[in-house]
């Protein structure tokens, strides 16, 4: 499945302008189309915009348009930190099928509105961050530091503490003696029944296969599993 965003343009790591008019977003979807040399794109999500610029009816108008000429599957909302409920409760009506939004082990917060809002539309849901910035992934202990080059320098290093001391207490008390952890952390993601997939990063063939491996701590009776 290729999936990819719009509504950003980046210049720089931490440096973007935002560009959620319908012929901007046509342009980004002809270059999308030219970069991943494809005829289509699977999932176009719109990605972290605000109310205002959720609110664009000629916006969604030119993308259904994109869909009756095959250049989009389907439609998605990424939305923000916030956990904006107001775009999820309106996914529907816009015809986007599948929400992402960041969820964790150490941010559960989408359980209180947003996913129940997904059940109810029968939406896909993409957990993003699964991994928690990867304080989940068992590699760091309290007391670690990150380099000025590493996002998590940035931090506030309190809560980054906090993070780590409540992470190796998860280790302790509810990761299975044996069980790799990042991989139980991504199956804590998909064991909740809105949880269609998870998106952890991968930097090698062996990430890839860990990741893909946890889907084996799952059971079989999640409502969205596939039977082979």
């Amino acid at each position: 499945m290729v999936a990819t965003k719009f509504g950003h343009h980046f210049h720089d790591v931490f440096e973007r302008t935002r560009h959620w008019s319908a012929d901007e977003v046509l342009q980004q979807l002809e270059d999308s189309l030219r970069a991943l040399q494809t005829d289509y794109i699977d999932l176009y999500q719109f990605h972290s915009g605000s109310e205002e610029e959720f609110k664009n009816d000629e916006l969604w108008t030119m993308l259904d348009k994109q869909i009756k000429a095959g250049k989009i599957r389907h439609l998605g909302l990424s939305i923000g930190a916030n956990n904006n409920i107001y775009q999820t409760d309106l996914a529907s009506e816009v015809n986007a099928s599948v929400i992402q939004v960041v969820y964790n082990r150490l941010d559960t917060v989408p359980e209180q509105e947003v996913f129940p809002s997904c059940i109810r539309q029968n939406l896909g849901v993409l957990a993003r961050v699964p991994l928690a910035s990867g304080y989940l992934s068992g590699k760091y202990k309290p007391g670690a530091v990150f380099g000025k080059s590493d996002v998590r320098h940035n931090h506030d290093q309190s809560q980054v503490e906090r993070q780590l001391q409540l992470v190796e207490s998860i280790q302790q008390n509810e990761v299975p003696e044996g069980v790799n952890m990042a991989q139980w952390a991504l199956a804590w993601c998909l064991k909740h029944e809105a949880v269609t997939s998870v998106i952890p990063g991968c930097k090698n063939v062996e990430q890839v296969e860990l990741n893909a491996a946890a889907a084996n701590l799952v059971t079989l009776d999640h409502p969205q599993a596939i039977n082979a």
